[in-house]
């Protein structure tokens, strides 16, 4: 193939967005001393190369801004260098992402046609003072890029922006008003408007906040459209392991665990290619399956590699301390977690602030946390937070006594998760539903409840929960039967029934022998001498 064949050729795979093919023939003419790329040329093999995550990208849209400046178009060259500032900001190399910032903004503040760049330039000043919790900077930041982009047209400029102040007002708790500039946004997304790097952004971005506003049908749609839009570029490795960490999340909520944990490894192996900002939630999530499944050892290891991308493993980690027996350890991680969470982000921590209060028997704790919780809810809330908050009070309600109110919120909760699908969380407040019942006498619907959770349990392979509903089985055999096994109160049932040893034996598979020494045992626990004596013991301590 010509060298002019292999331009051509990456110029028609770059409109197609087959990044490999693009990267491959671009390369390829580039290498032909005969044919010098333009500048934009030079930006579109930069472009590919990000995107499939090869090392060159940075070096090559270097290559791209120093031709611009050369043709003398300002406004491309501070463009290119704003993007490569953002990408190493992102990367972590904050000494050369700020070098190349303060040169684009040189070259914004000469004037002329670069002052177009201005809105996009203000976006990683707004997305710093964000992270750095600094709301009141990044507002002003963000709102000065949408001014600026919308009045030179920039749409990438413009999408940002919303994007960022729609997250401030979501780390508020205006929920509603912040997805109502980022559904915006991904209207410009899905219609193509956008350039595919603040495309992948969006997607990102959007998935992230429905899970931290707890809106689970926005976080599902969006994953599907980001999985579309993923499959479509299958060379893509930027943004496809965030896509595959999304999927990894959702799976979980549905209970289809083994397609969590491949998709969570799936999203680790474009991680290593060069998708880096996938590791976290690749991390997290592979270590939320491996807890629930009670690996534990396996999730302390991937919770501590998410960790080690500078986020907080958290609710998972404490959860892990807390399923290890080590309460006051999970209640510390909580509580640190919690210390410079935003709104939103102490709404997603607060159930397992709960969970862990109630573990430790700190009753007063866990109220002020499900007050908090209750004090969040907008007018009208999703679903899901909805069947969030009303299981954690149930909880609680159910510690202090309140049976009758814990149940009512317990299986609206429940209504809720198996409505949306969520079967862990539905098995979860099946148990506590359950507790409720048998404080309220209701022997009958406890004993169903329990069944129900055990088999959602064991369908999902959740070893720890399975752990704890059969020991809180035995507490609360051990509570109602006193002295007795659960064999003896079956013995007791019948002979209060009145069947003989033999009709006994046969009802429950034993041995006439077997079913007389388990007697024995029973008038001795018991301090009883007749099968009179035994019956009246039975209606009188509710055993029948």
């Amino acid at each position: 193939m010509t060298s002019a064949r292999a331009l051509e050729r990456g110029l028609e795979a770059f409109a197609g967005q087959r990044w490999r093919e693009a990267f491959d023939a671009l390369t390829e003419a580039d290498a032909d001393a005969e044919i010098e790329l333009g500048p934009e040329q030079i930006s579109q093999l930069a472009t590919a190369a990000i995107l499939i995550g090869d090392v060159s990208g940075i070096e090559t849209a270097t290559r791209a801004h120093e031709a611009f400046l050369r043709q003398g178009d300002d406004a491309a060259a501070a463009r290119a260098a704003v993007w490569i500032g953002m990408h190493l900001q992102d990367e972590g190399e904050l000494a050369r992402a700020g070098g190349w910032i303060a040169r684009a903004q040189r070259i914004v503040g000469a004037g002329g046609e670069a002052e177009s760049v201005g809105g996009l330039l203000l976006i990683p000043q707004g997305l710093g003072a964000l992270y750095g919790g600094d709301q009141s900077t990044a507002r002003e930041m963000f709102s000065r890029s949408l001014a600026l982009g919308e009045r030179f047209e920039d749409r990438d400029a413009v999408a940002l922006a919303r994007m960022g102040l729609g997250e401030i007002e979501i780390a508020r708790g205006e929920s509603e008003a912040g997805f109502a500039l980022i559904d915006e946004v991904m209207v410009a997304v899905t219609a193509g408007e956008l350039s595919p790097v603040p495309s992948g952004i969006a997607y990102c971005e959007v998935i992230g906040l429905c899970q931290v506003a707890f809106d689970f049908s926005r976080a599902r749609e969006w994953t599907f459209a980001f999985d579309h839009w993923c499959r479509a570029q299958p060379d893509m490795v930027a943004f496809s392991g965030q896509c595959h960490a999304q999927r990894a999340a959702l799976f979980r909520l549905h209970g289809a665990w083994q397609d969590a944990f491949e998709a969570a490894t799936a999203a680790l192996a474009r991680a290593r290619r060069g998708n880096r900002d996938a590791f976290y939630g690749a991390w997290y999530e592979q270590g939320e399956i491996q807890r629930l499944r009670g690996e534990g050892a396996a999730a302390e290891e991937s919770y501590r590699h998410a960790s080690e991308t500078g986020y907080p493993p958290e609710p998972g980690l404490a959860l892990l301390r807390l399923a290890q027996g080590r309460a006051r350890s999970a209640q510390s991680l909580i509580r640190e977690a919690m210390v410079d969470a935003d709104p939103a982000d102490r709404r997603r921590l607060l159930p397992a602030m709960i969970e862990i209060s109630l573990a430790m028997h700190d009753l007063a704790a866990a109220r002020r946390a499900v007050d908090e919780l209750i004090a969040t809810l907008p007018v009208a809330p999703k679903p899901m937070l909805r069947a969030v908050v009303d299981a954690a009070e149930g909880a609680v309600l159910l510690e202090e006594g309140a049976a009758r109110d814990a149940l009512e919120r317990l299986r609206r909760a429940w209504a809720t998760w198996h409505e949306l699908d969520v079967p862990y969380e539905a098995a979860r407040c099946r148990v506590l539903a359950a507790r409720a019942c048998r404080a309220l006498g209701d022997e009958a619907s406890a004993s169903m409840e329990f069944d129900a959770a055990r088999t959602a349990f064991a369908e999902l392979g959740a070893a720890v929960d399975l752990t704890r509903l059969d020991a809180l089985a035995r507490s609360i055999s051990n509570a109602a039967f006193g002295p007795l096994t659960a064999r003896e109160v079956e013995v007791v049932r019948l002979v209060a029934a009145g069947k003989t040893n033999r009709a006994i034996a046969s009802e429950l598979y034993l041995s006439e022998k077997t079913v007389a020494h388990h007697l024995s045992n029973v008038f001795v626990k018991l301090g009883l001498a007749s099968r009179a004596a035994l019956t009246a013991h039975a209606y009188e301590h509710a055993l029948v």
